[in-house]
């Protein structure tokens, strides 16, 4: 099986949302498509993963970059 290197955004549908993790397991960003930025949505599930993982609770200011 041979493994092909996709570019990030690439990789992803217009309204799929993505978490970049860095080389050491650090979270670097969230990345929000267009339609959901302006709403401050984020899914449930990536909800809980920022909090359970890297103790972020979404509801407060958070900066990423």
């Amino acid at each position: 099986m041979s493994q092909k290197q996709v570019k990030f955004e690439n990789a992803m549908e217009d309204d799929d949302f993505g978490l970049i993790i860095g080389k050491d397991g650090e979270l670097k960003g969230l990345f929000v498509p267009e339609e959901y930025d302006a709403m401050d949505y984020v899914p449930h599930t990536i909800v809980e993963i920022l909090k359970k993982v890297y103790g972020i609770d979404v509801s407060e200011e958070v900066t990423m970059h």
